[in-house]
């Protein structure tokens, strides 16, 4: 019989793989199943609950740990798919030389894995990290992170909250600081909206963000630098990556946010981190070989240059392997994070970036991620 196939879903920066009924990949994990069992593929797949914001290391032993405790002693195969800096995890569990726990060998999973798919992820860094890695920048993120949760228990977040997460993000592109009170307040008035059970699990959320906050640091330019320089792939392993790049802010990203004072607020956050996402220097530049240019020109016509990013990470900073697709989305749409209400279950996007990016466009692309990894499979059983 043909073995079993394990595909791991790997969460990015400040990622939630399941807290309670809030699931971090929950659209994705279910198309990538029926795309599996469309292709005849035996596949199970599997979310990692990881640290969100602990160093890539730390993060990565979480991902073997669990992939020991849910592909068998066998030589099943595996495939990594990491969303954001979940990317970098996967890349680092098949480093040759990793050195990740004395008690459990990555080789002997490592040795098992036959592609790894990297979306959006900041493989030569994103300016934002270095945005966000003070105390203030850390606390913003929190509030970021919760209203994502709000957005998906509720559907949107009070226009209010909206409003004034927006100008505490152009004070953090300012370099302006401070509104340490004003994010207390807010993040308490969002926390009061859930359940008793909720909050609690929400503060242990970040209770254990609190305690190593070191990814802020690693995804900086100068620390992927470093990451690049030590981590080498594998020959064996097929690399590919899904491209993101958001709509330039502008007339055009204004227009398609809606007319509404929700949709205008929402794309003012975009526009916010857009700009702190477009600050990569020239001398950081690093040029796609070839085939990945031809891919990227295939989709959208032309080569992003240094400022195009998708809200979050530069575009060609996520440019690794073999181009699987390249969309117009943000950091999130491609996660299911858009808006589609009417969708069984439904999506909500928490922040309007006016990509365009719909429920079709995510089918087509996850779709397609599943058709690249089965293209790939080595035989297996007999």
């Amino acid at each position: 019989m043909a073995q079993r196939h394990h595909i791991y879903l790997v969460p990015g920066f400040f990622g939630f793989a399941n807290l309670g009924d809030l699931k971090y990949f929950a659209h994705v994990q279910d198309i990538l199943q029926s795309a599996f069992e469309r292709l005849g593929v035996d596949a199970a797949v599997h979310p990692v609950r990881t640290w969100p914001t602990a160093s890539v290391r730390k993060r990565t032993l979480r991902l073997l740990q669990t992939i020991a405790e849910t592909a068998g002693e066998g030589d099943g195969p595996i495939h990594l798919i990491g969303h954001s800096s979940g990317g970098l995890d996967a890349r680092l569990l098949v480093a040759a030389g990793a050195s990740l726990s004395e008690d459990l060998p990555a080789e002997r999973y490592a040795g098992r894995v036959q592609t790894i798919v990297t979306v959006s992820s900041p493989h030569r860094g994103t300016p934002v990290a270095a945005a966000f890695n003070s105390v203030f920048g850390q606390r913003v993120l929190q509030v970021l992170s919760l209203a994502t949760m709000y957005v998906l228990r509720y559907g949107r977040l009070p226009l209010s909250a909206v409003l004034r997460m927006g100008g505490t993000l152009v004070r953090l592109d300012n370099r302006m600081g401070g509104g340490q009170d004003a994010l207390d307040q807010l993040y308490g008035e969002l926390l009061h909206d859930f359940s008793d059970e909720r909050q609690k699990a929400i503060h242990d959320f970040f209770t254990e963000v609190g305690e190593d906050q070191a990814l802020l640091a690693q995804l900086t330019l100068a620390g992927m630098d470093v990451f690049n320089a030590t981590t080498r792939d594998q020959p064996e392993v097929r690399y590919g990556c899904v491209l993101t790049r958001g709509r330039p802010p502008g007339i055009r990203s204004t227009v398609s946010a809606g007319i509404g004072a929700y949709g205008q607020a929402s794309h003012a956050l975009y526009v916010a981190l857009y700009r702190l996402a477009a600050q990569t220097p020239y001398d950081r530049a690093s040029m796609p070989e070839y085939a990945q240019v031809v891919a990227m020109r295939r989709a959208w016509g032309d080569t992003p240059d240094l400022k195009t990013n998708d809200g979050i990470v530069p575009t060609l900073s996520q440019v690794w392997g073999e181009v699987i697709c390249a969309v117009t989305a943000d950091h999130h749409d491609v996660i299911g994070h858009f808006d589609d209400p009417d969708h069984d279950p439904p999506h909500y996007d928490w922040i309007s970036s006016g990509s365009g990016f719909k429920r079709n466009d995510f089918e087509k692309l996850w779709a397609g991620v599943a058709d690249w990894i089965a293209a790939g499979m080595a035989p297996t059983g007999a």
